[in-house]
């Protein structure tokens, strides 16, 4: 008999899991597949996530036409850290008489050196990469042979690229993902999950093509969030609400008890009430967030590493065109830092060729920014 067992955090399961296993099962010869949601995985950050419960019950709905595939709450039960040498281990005590594969990812080949106890995993099954196209990078196999004295198989796969991640980000912001099961999305629905209570009314707060804007924000600061070491449930909330104060008048009783900073150019002036909402009508109490929402517009000296993502977010998102926003764009993705530096010596250069006064926030953020890349 050949089983697979497939593993991961299906945060949420998505039709391209599915076809994962359906290329496996033609390729290898599979008659059994296992999927296995982890019960805390220790790749990932789970700061908008869905319980193991709900993730179970999500993965049995995605693949309930299966009759070969079986959905196992092992790792769901077990305590702790989901480690994938563990379940191999258990899974190889099973099925001893068994040929036995583990599905991963293509692009988790590389991150597989750094996986703990990877020999173990490897005395157990036999490494299944299953990935867009055919492609096998030579070099890449040169080294894991070398390393492990072993080699590993690839599942051809012509699919899409589906990030989970920003699957979630569509499913807070009230949008029906493409790459998601009816029955699962019913689920999702029903059971209120990837939503937090603050993000709809806030964004009813504004015009919808506001609404649009603070949902390419979001998508772009949770693509880098977890590169950067930035939870991204902290991401997703803060540039959900980033422009809740931007049509909210100043004689609204929602900014009763309001009292705003001295000089504030009016263009400014939004990411102080912004960040006044968030805390009093929606309830935020994560300083960090409010205080992205609070200089997302000026910046400031000693930014997080969430402020800047969420300044630069709204900066270069996809709705964005002006000169230079391709070369800033690049600079988001290789180098936070820099990206940082040029967009604020940018923005102060066009400010003072226009002759209008440079914010003190920004000149000070420049300064700061400016010493920080001067240092690597």
């Amino acid at each position: 008999m050949k089983i697979a067992l497939f593993g991961g955090s299906f945060d949420p399961v998505h039709l391209e899991h599915r076809h994962y296993v359906l290329a496996a099962k033609e390729a290898l010869g599979l008659d059994r597949v296992i999927v296995m949601p982890a019960g805390r995985a220790p790749h990932k950050s789970w700061g908008a996530s869905a319980d193991g419960n709900a993730r179970l019950a999500m993965c049995r709905i995605a693949f309930r036409d299966l009759p070969w595939v079986t959905v196992s709450d092992f790792e769901i039960r077990a305590e702790g850290t989901s480690y994938s040498y563990l379940t191999c281990r258990e899974f190889a005590q099973r099925y001893p008489d068994a040929e036995r594969y583990f599905l991963v990812g293509s692009d988790m080949l590389e991150d597989f050196f750094t996986w703990k106890n990877p020999d173990n995993i490897l005395a157990n099954v036999t490494l299944a990469a299953c990935g867009r196209g055919t492609g096998d990078p030579v070099s890449l196999r040169e080294r894991f042979r070398k390393r492990f004295g072993k080699d590993y198989v690839v599942v051809p796969f012509m699919g899409e690229a589906v990030a989970s991640r920003l699957l979630r980000v569509d499913l807070a912001f009230g949008k029906r993902p493409a790459g998601l099961d009816d029955e699962v999305y019913r689920y999702v629905k029903e059971n209120g999950l990837y939503t937090h209570p603050a993000i709809a009314p806030a964004l009813a707060l504004e015009k919808e093509a506001r609404r649009e804007h603070s949902y390419r924000v979001a998508r772009m600061a949770v693509a880098r969030a977890a590169s950067v070491g930035v939870s991204e449930g902290k991401a997703l909330l803060a540039s959900a609400l980033h422009d809740c104060g931007k049509y909210v008048l100043p004689d609204s009783p929602l900014l009763e008890g309001f009292t705003p900073p001295e000089n504030v150019p009016t263009p400014v002036m939004h990411q102080y009430t912004g960040a006044f909402l968030a805390q009093k009508l929606f309830q935020v109490d994560d300083e960090e967030v409010l205080d992205a929402i609070r200089y997302h517009t000026s910046g400031k000296a000693g930014m997080t590493k969430l402020g800047m993502l969420v300044y630069l977010a709204d900066m270069l998102e996809d709705g964005r065109d002006f000169p230079g926003v391709k070369e800033l764009r690049d600079w988001y993705w290789k180098d936070l830092d820099m990206c940082l530096y040029h967009a604020l010596r940018q923005q102060n250069d066009y400010l003072k060729e226009e002759g209008k006064p440079v914010y003190p926030l920004t000149k000070e953020a420049y300064r700061w920014i400016k010493g920080v890349v001067k240092g690597k």
